[in-house]
């Protein structure tokens, strides 16, 4: 057994393995969806493939990790992976989780001679090939229209880069440049976190980094059933309307020692990019359990031995074959919203109200009006979180599943972009009445200096935030484009929409929902 100041040594170095990974990624990558915004998630496994620190980065993107080590392990299993092997994966059925504009490199580490852990981060490119720039298509009707898949590959084999894997990334890119520059940031925060581990292991031996890894998954568990028993037990179940017309379901399940998620019944996986694979349901499922019995950063694998997740194979929320997978964030957003929503009914008093409940991804490509470089300007955007018992909602968050990510600057923005960004501003009045009042969703335009192509996903553009408690709902999300003669478009779902000089994209994002009866 490993004393406890090892343990808190080696829990503080997985964690430190992981912020340099971040901070590594942050300062060498050349995309501002990654250096700016901080569109990235890292994090260490153990040697099987489970969570050991939680790292940095977007919640969701840290739970992608440990099923993407856990894939590969499957696929080429522990004992032909060798010292100085590096993968690589974006497809959903090969550990991608997500979409293929996110990249998976995994690196695993040896020390005293057997493989003791995997460091991993995920990142989103700004494109990896498909029918339109940014490689997020509303149009796709298979994942093979959604651009380049890798699955699961050797990146690096002992040691030696394979040229072939980086020449057909580079190949399938439009911006071949960002897509390599991109690629090696990951792989020099993996190399640095390799460092790190390996000197743990040699610094404490094999036999009481084991001690530890058992000790912190223990203490994960421990932390996590205390929690859980402090929820109160019972069945809680919801039906929502989407925006499309789909109603969507799900039950929880809370006793003493499970909490089980029911996502059996839903629609069926569509030939549309709005999917999720049943990995994307997992992590939903994850945080709001994590958020309601121990809401710290303290996570492992440990942490969700209690959760059990339900779907059907083939539905929405386990989509398989080669169903297409763009806009899944926007699937697994509204489905962590939902499973937020049922157990707001159960626990008003420690839960908000609904938030802007979207992504509201944007997407220009185009030329710069003064370098003639392409570019590709991916962004996120921010909206107003609901009001709690005790408080106002929030102003101009990012979504639930963001984390603590960034928006881009506007002087970064228009010196990469060629854009002109007219404004940045709260929108008052977009909160939902109550005792307490939702957060101020946000105006942006990005003004076009040349031609561009516009991509972009919207929820909540039909049915508005939910209040709670008798609180009012807030507003939806709304995406404009204002032609330069004058006409007025609008959209939710868009892709490859040809955009000219004078045009103005104008992004209008929902305010939160009230709490309480005003």
């Amino acid at each position: 057994m490993a004393d406890p100041f090892s343990v808190a040594v080696i829990q503080a170095g997985l964690v430190a393995a992981a912020d340099e990974m971040f901070a590594v990624l942050r300062r060498t990558a050349m995309s501002p969806i990654i250096y700016e915004v901080l569109d990235v998630g890292t994090g260490i496994t153990d040697a099987e493939g489970r969570l050991l620190s939680s790292g940095a980065g977007i919640p969701t993107f840290v739970g992608v990790l440990d099923k993407a080590v856990q894939r590969i392990l499957g696929l080429h299993g522990a004992g032909s992976i060798r010292p100085g092997d590096m993968f690589i994966t974006n497809d959903p059925a090969f550990g991608g989780v997500t979409h293929l504009s996110d990249v998976v490199v995994i690196q695993p580490v040896f020390a005293e001679g057997r493989l003791v852990a995997f460091a991993a981060s995920i990142a989103h490119w700004n494109d990896i090939g498909g029918r339109t720039p940014g490689s997020m298509s509303v149009d796709a009707t298979e994942i093979f229209h959604e651009g380049l898949r890798l699955p699961a590959v050797r990146l690096f084999e002992a040691g030696r880069p394979v040229v072939s894997v980086f020449d057909i990334i580079a190949a399938n890119s439009r911006q071949p440049d960002v897509a390599r520059g991109d690629l090696w940031a990951q792989i020099a925060a993996a190399r640095r976190a390799e460092a790190r581990i390996a000197a743990l292991v040699r610094a404490y031996g094999a036999a009481t980094w084991d001690a530890a890894l058992a000790a912190l998954m223990a203490e994960g568990a421990a932390r996590a059933a205390a929690g859980l028993r402090a929820l109160p037990p019972g069945r809680y179940s919801i039906e929502e309307p989407q925006d499309d017309g789909a109603l969507w379901r799900a039950v929880i399940e809370v006793s003493a020692d499970r909490f089980r998620v029911d996502l059996r019944g839903n629609p069926a996986q569509r030939a549309a990019p709005y999917n999720t694979s049943r990995d994307g349901a997992v992590i939903s499922a994850q945080m709001i359990f994590k958020a309601l019995t121990d809401p710290e950063l303290f996570t492992n694998a440990g942490s969700f031995a209690a959760l059990e997740v339900l779907t059907d194979p083939g539905s929405v929320f386990h989509a398989t074959g080669t169903a297409p997978h763009g806009y899944y964030f926007e699937t697994r957003i509204r489905l962590y919203d939902m499973l937020w929503r049922c157990m707001a009914q159960a626990l008003p008093e420690q839960l908000p109200a609904g938030h802007f409940g979207s992504i509201c991804g944007t997407v220009l490509a185009g030329v710069h009006p003064d370098t003639g470089r392409g570019f590709t300007m991916v962004e996120p955007q921010m909206g107003g979180w609901g009001a709690t018992c005790d408080r106002d909602g929030l102003d101009a968050m990012y979504s639930a599943s963001h984390g603590e990510t960034f928006n881009c600057p506007v002087e970064i923005a228009e010196a990469r972009y060629g854009l002109h960004i007219g404004c940045r501003r709260l929108r008052e009045g977009t909160g939902g009445a109550g005792r307490h009042r939702g957060g101020r969703g946000v105006e942006l335009h990005y003004g076009l200096r040349a031609p561009a192509v516009l991509s972009a996903g919207y929820s909540r553009a039909t049915v508005p935030v939910w209040g709670l408690a008798g609180g009012a709902a807030g507003d939806t999300n709304t995406l404009e484009v204002r032609r330069a003669d004058g006409a007025v478009e609008r959209h939710a779902f868009v892709s490859g929409l040809s955009l000219g000089p004078g045009d103005t994209v104008v992004v209008r994002t929902a305010g939160g929902g009230g709490w309480g009866d005003a």
